[in-house]
């Protein structure tokens, strides 16, 4: 079964070193079959999907607009929603675990949607959550990019496995 892992980070304002970071980690994602779900824009979206494409992966890009033109050059399948930022919850939600690379703001809001769904998020180099004072332990932290995706393919795999129980299916 070919799995679909949404990575989500910074945009135009993604550093050097993020866009190293999203690229190896859709490079790892197309060298072991998964598609590699983004927001189709530029920055982590376009490396990590740069990446999955240079590995022989497929990609998906679920776009803010309404032109499947402003999709990165690596996007295999644009999804104009038409809806802005309210895409991010699709991006998340098209994923069976998320990997985070860095990020803004956009990136903190597609974390939220994705732990409140109780999508599986492995950051790496991204932002921290704390409640109440406290860390909160809900995403799971990865070391660099092979770690990051061998994290997501676990969690993503044992996520099919329980909804496969609960659907009576196995």
């Amino acid at each position: 079964m070919n799995l679909q892992i949404s990575v989500i980070g910074s945009g135009d304002e993604a550093t050097p070193e993020a866009i190293r970071l999203a690229e190896q980690v859709g490079r790892e994602l197309g060298k072991r079959g998964a598609t590699v779900v983004t927001g189709g824009l530029q920055g982590v979206m376009e490396a990590a999907s740069r990446g999955a494409k240079e590995a022989g992966g497929r990609t998906i890009g679920i776009l803010p607009g309404s032109d499947p033109s402003e999709a990165n050059d690596y996007v295999d399948i644009p999804i104009c929603t038409g809806i802005g930022y309210a895409r991010n919850v699709i991006v998340v939600r098209s994923g069976r675990a998320v990997i985070a690379v860095t990020g803004a703001f956009g990136t903190l809001s597609e974390i939220a949607h994705a732990l409140g769904d109780n999508i599986p998020v492995i950051g790496l180099n991204t932002w921290s959550i704390s409640r109440n004072g406290q860390r909160d332990e809900s995403m799971i932290l990865a070391k660099d990019p092979v770690d990051a995706v061998e994290k997501a393919l676990e969690a993503a795999r044992k996520r099919n496995q329980a909804s496969s129980v609960t659907d009576g299916k196995r």
